[in-house]
């Protein structure tokens, strides 16, 4: 934890640091990003929001760290957290945009798959020990031993108890339909895996090794279709990434059936993030679901 950007920049490279250049880095929505230049030429990369948005940074690193301990698929590196006036910032490794690998999807599906089936780290069935952020929303990760009363509790219900504004009364009927009869479509998986919890393009780049590398995580553990879900909600990924993400053994049969489930957590957080316009994908998920 720092006090200022130049503290941190001074302790983590040599109290004869200082910043020459900084400039502006478009993409996010949720905070500013900018590319920090050192005198020695050293490019950084640094998030920065409002003081209070501290917890989230550190929400964020936690959830780096935690991809990062499975040995599975890199994440760039935290070099530090602080606050400056009346700023908050994150400070990361700057990553240089590179050629793609031969084989890039087939390998980043490999190394998804492989995270997904490492051992969980820490003890908590699903959930995480401590809550965390999906875009501009916490997330709340309370940890369940059964994954379909955890997507129930800690994801459905949240979501649309904040977005009730929206519902008629007949859509809250399927709504409850649908939360008291989730064990009918949903399936408990073997054990709690590591997700990234927001895996859409944006949120994998093509790091120095030319392989794709996560950033932006919104982790806990869970079912791992939840992540290939989301990778098909806004584009999707290429063929070949889901042919060899099959071959790894991580999915189970009736994913289809599952897929749009998943994808109604994310659908009801835009909803309560950006309003209306992402309310006719809800409804008609809910419908699917609801008992007609």
């Amino acid at each position: 934890m720092y006090s200022s950007l130049n503290e941190a920049v001074k302790d983590l490279f040599g109290s004869s640091r200082k910043i020459t250049g900084q400039g502006y880095v478009t993409g996010g929505d949720i905070n500013d990003a900018y590319e920090i230049v050192l005198d020695d030429g050293l490019h950084l990369f640094m998030k920065r929001n409002v003081r209070s948005a501290l917890a989230n940074f550190q929400a964020e690193a936690a959830g780096l760290d935690a991809i990062r301990a499975t040995g599975a698929i890199r994440v760039p590196e935290i070099l530090g957290i602080g606050t400056d006036g009346a700023d908050s910032f994150l400070l990361l490794e700057f990553i240089e945009k590179k050629q793609r690998v031969k084989h890039f999807w087939e390998i980043f599906a490999e190394e998804l798959a492989a995270m997904h089936h490492a051992p969980a780290a820490a003890q908590v069935g699903f959930g995480f020990p401590e809550d965390n952020w999906i875009g501009a929303r916490k997330q709340i990760n309370t940890p369940h031993d059964s994954w379909v009363d955890f997507f129930r509790d800690c994801r459905l219900e949240v979501q649309f108890r904040a977005a009730d504004q929206y519902f008629s009364p007949q859509d809250r009927k399927r709504i409850d339909f649908l939360l008291s009869h989730l064990d009918r479509y949903l399936t408990e998986p073997v054990r709690p895996s590591l997700l990234h919890g927001d895996l859409w393009s944006g949120n994998m780049i093509t790091g120095p090794d030319g392989k794709g590398w996560l950033i932006d995580p919104a982790v806990y553990y869970g079912h791992p279709e939840v992540d290939i879900a989301m990778t098909e909600l806004f584009g999707g990924f290429s063929q070949e990434f889901y042919e060899t993400y099959r071959e790894a053994g991580a999915m189970e049969d009736g994913y289809l059936d599952r897929r749009d489930l998943y994808n109604l957590y994310q659908l009801l957080n835009h909803l309560n993030m950006f309003g209306r316009s992402y309310l006719d994908p809800v409804l008609r998920i809910v419908k699917r679901y609801g008992g007609g």
